[in-house]
């Protein structure tokens, strides 16, 4: 083999993973937003930098502060394995071996695969680093400890990756994927019992103490109560625009989930999100 041809090999093969790696950071940042990691991670004010942290998000257990999740190497993520990166997603485990509150929505984000966590993962690496850390956990005195952490996970844990349902087909298990589990919805929309953990019966039927004491509205197919009236198209649009059906737009926590999340969604995706919405029992 000449010189020449060697060079053109190695050229091909680099330019190949090169653009393998592109494509996985792309993946990522797809997947960044269909988590919606940039509303929680970035704080609540103008000129934040999205993904440094600090946002708050009150809840009937204490003030929780989102930490940074950018490269950085002592204040964010960037020291951080692979197998750290999934065990924080599938197990509610940080780099420390502790237990996260499940404030972090570890408790949905199980059902995830390695190969979408890890895309998310590069995308985040490949950002700029932030310098700063979050401020602590805002908590009662009974709740400040890990250990509490841990005896609520071990409690009301247990992680599960998804499985496709065989008796439905690949739109309505996209949907399902994207609902229980990257989008967290039901982490909203769905009651909790009185330590917090959801009421599984009764899925998306909506939560009258969510986030930062918002009312959060039923989304099964209910007519009277929930999105029954709404068509396929109408939530597919919503999750567009924000727009409601009466030609209002959504407020609250939910303006924020459609500009950094649902908007930046294929229109495919956003149709097997509202697929598997009509699909779950009214509640």
């Amino acid at each position: 083999m000449s010189i020449a041809i060697g060079l053109a090999i190695l050229f091909l093969v680099s330019r190949v993973a090169a653009d393998e790696a592109d494509a996985l950071i792309e993946k990522g940042r797809y997947l960044t937003h269909a988590g919606g990691c940039v509303s929680c991670h970035t704080e609540d004010r103008d000129g934040a930098i999205p993904l440094a942290g600090g946002r708050a998000i009150e809840s009937p257990f204490g003030t929780f502060y989102s930490p940074n999740i950018t490269p950085h190497p002592e204040d964010g993520i960037g020291g951080w394995s692979d197998r750290v990166f999934l065990r924080a997603f599938q197990s509610g485990v940080n780099p420390d071996g502790d237990a996260y509150y499940p404030a972090f929505p570890y408790t949905s984000y199980t059902g995830m695969s390695n190969e979408d966590l890890l895309a998310i993962k590069a995308y985040l690496q490949s950002l700029e680093p932030v310098e700063g850390k979050s401020p602590d956990h805002d908590l009662p005195i009974v709740m400040s400890s890990r250990m509490t952490a841990a005896a609520w996970k071990k409690r009301y844990f247990r992680p599960q990756r998804f499985s496709p349902n065989i008796n439905e087909d690949d739109q309505w298990n996209r949907g399902a994927y994207l609902v229980r589990h990257v989008g967290h919805c039901g982490e909203c929309h769905t009651p909790r019992r009185a330590l917090g953990a959801l009421e599984r019966d009764e899925e998306l039927a909506g939560n009258p103490d969510g986030p930062d004491g918002e009312k959060i509205p039923n989304i099964t197919p209910h007519e009277e109560n929930g999105i029954g009236d709404w068509s396929v198209d109408d939530i597919e649009y919503f999750l567009d625009t924000g727009m409601l059906p009466d030609g209002d737009f959504t407020g609250g926590s939910m303006g924020p989930v459609i500009e950094d999340s649902t908007s930046h969604l294929t229109r495919e995706d956003r149709l097997a999100i509202a697929v598997y919405l009509k699909s779950v029992p009214a509640q």
